[in-house]
């Protein structure tokens, strides 16, 4: 599976439902068994197949976000900051990415999915996530 953005967070970024440089962010691991839907998943809820493990917390890890827009390229680029979990004993196949709420996951929109192309163990050591970069263009 290849790594995607959802279309509900174009929808929702341009209804101002997600506001790239104020909102929370979080980003969590799921495994080879989840299958996105870039046109029906809109919500947190609709992730399937979270990783479990020592070290890992069910919602994954709060993650900034940095927005830089270039007019000479006629494009935005969205910037989600690398993140680990410590003494982590996870295998994750692809990070989501999402704005928090802070409440029912059924609240939570959907903004990427992030395939790594293989599980990637770790055991009893710190699980690292590179930052994620996103690049919306104006094909114009």
């Amino acid at each position: 599976m290849a790594s995607l953005i959802y279309l509900s967070c174009l929808d929702d970024s341009a209804k101002g439902n997600i506001d790239f440089d104020t909102d929370m962010f979080k980003v969590l691991l799921v495994t080879a068994s989840y299958v996105p839907d870039k046109l029906t998943h809109t919500k947190r809820s609709a992730v399937t197949n979270e990783v479990t493990g020592t070290g890992y917390t069910a919602g994954g890890v709060t993650c900034t976000c940095t927005v830089a827009k270039s007019t000479v390229n006629n494009e935005v680029t969205l910037t989600f900051a690398a993140v680990n979990w410590p003494t982590a004993t996870l295998t994750a196949r692809g990070a989501v990415y999402y704005k928090s709420r802070g409440g029912a996951s059924s609240a939570d929109e959907l903004i990427a999915y992030d395939d790594f192309g293989a599980n990637i163990a770790s055991t009893s050591q710190t699980f690292y996530l590179n930052s994620s970069v996103l690049t919306l263009r104006n094909l114009t």
